[in-house]
C-alpha cells in the first residue's frame, strides 16, 4: 500500500468537482417532492460501489460492448441536458416508473453521483495516481454525499421554498452548461 495525503487530497477535490452534490441540491429537493423517500445511505453506497467496480472494470466493461468512454460521456450528457431542462422549464421529462421509492437508485445513486463524468475521471485518475488513494478520495466523498442528502430537509427549510426555486432555476442553468461541455468536449474527440 502506498498512501499519499497529496494524490489522496488532489484526487479527492477533483471527484468532489464532478460528483458536485451541493450543485445536485435542487435536483434531490425535486425527486423528493414528488413523493419519494430518499435513502441516504443505501444511495451512497450503491453509488460508491458503482464507481469503485468501474475503476476496476469500466474500461473492460465498454470495450465488451465496443463503447468508447467518449460515446458513454456524450450519452451521460443527454441524461444531464434532459435534468437541466426539467429544472429550467420546470417540465417532467424523466420519469420513475420503477418500484416505489427506488429514486435513490436511479436517477441518484447513478447516473446523478456516479454517472458519466465521474466515470471519465476515474479512469484519468487511475492513470496518474494509485489506486489505494482514488479509493480513499472516493470514499471520503461519498461520505459528504451521504451527510448532504442526510441534510436535504434542513436546507431546504435554510432555504425556503422561493429560495429553493431560484437554485433550482440557477443550478439548472449550470447543468445545461455543464452538459454542453461534456457533449462537446467528447463529440469533438469522437469525430476527430
Amino acid at each position: 500500500m502506498n498512501f499519499s495525503f497529496v494524490e489522496i487530497t488532489s484526487a479527492f477535490m477533483v471527484l468532489f468537482a464532478i460528483i458536485d452534490i451541493l450543485g445536485s441540491i435542487p435536483i434531490i429537493l425535486n425527486i423528493k417532492k414528488k413523493d419519494n423517500k430518499i435513502y441516504a445511505f443505501w444511495a451512497s453506497f450503491i453509488a460508491l460501489l458503482i464507481l469503485i467496480l468501474f475503476l476496476f472494470t469500466g474500461e473492460g466493461i465498454l470495450k465488451l460492448f465496443s463503447v468508447d468512454i467518449e460515446s458513454f460521456a456524450v450519452a451521460g450528457a443527454l441524461i444531464i441536458f434532459i435534468f437541466a431542462i426539467e429544472m429550467i422549464l420546470d417540465i417532467e421529462i424523466f420519469r420513475n416508473n420503477g418500484p416505489k421509492n427506488s429514486s435513490s437508485f436511479i436517477p441518484l445513486a447513478f447516473p446523478l453521483i456516479a454517472g458519466p463524468g465521474s466515470f471519465t475521471t476515474l479512469l484519468s485518475l487511475r492513470a496518474e495516481y494509485q489506486t489505494e488513494n482514488i479509493i480513499v478520495a472516493l470514499v471520503l466523498n461519498l461520505i459528504f454525499v451521504y451527510v448532504v442528502l442526510k441534510s436535504t430537509n434542513r436546507i431546504e427549510r435554510l432555504f425556503g421554498e422561493a429560495g429553493i426555486y431560484i437554485l433550482r432555476k440557477f443550478f439548472g442553468i449550470i447543468l445545461l452548461a455543464i452538459a454542453v461541455k461534456l457533449f462537446t468536449t467528447n463529440l469533438n474527440h469522437l469525430l476527430q
